[in-house]
């Protein structure tokens, strides 16, 4: 890693189901989401994670892997969707008509 003068925290954050990951690094100036991903080992925790398919985001809003990071950013790994939301909603809706 770099010296201390250019390195600064950031955090990861992959949420399942019925629990949330959360880990925090120290990263270089100029370090990308990719080299964040890959040095926090995250990816080996949980080889479910595909950087070519789960989508990222930083506070929200979709990032790319070549995005440079900056200090205190949360990285986010998104879960592919289980259903269409607009699907589930029509399923609510439908059940509470029947009762």
């Amino acid at each position: 890693m770099a010296n201390a003068e250019s390195a600064f925290q950031v955090e990861i954050v992959y949420a399942l189901p019925k629990t949330q990951v959360l880990k925090q690094l120290t990263v270089p100036d100029g370090c990308t989401v990719e080299q964040a991903l890959l040095s926090s080992e995250l990816l080996n925790d949980y080889p479910e994670i595909d950087l070519a398919k789960n989508r990222l985001g930083i506070f929200g809003k979709f990032v790319q892997l070549d995005d440079c990071l900056r200090p205190h950013d949360r990285i986010e790994i998104y879960r592919p969707l289980v259903i269409d939301p607009k699907e589930a909603r029509r399923k609510r809706v439908g059940s509470r008509n029947k009762r």
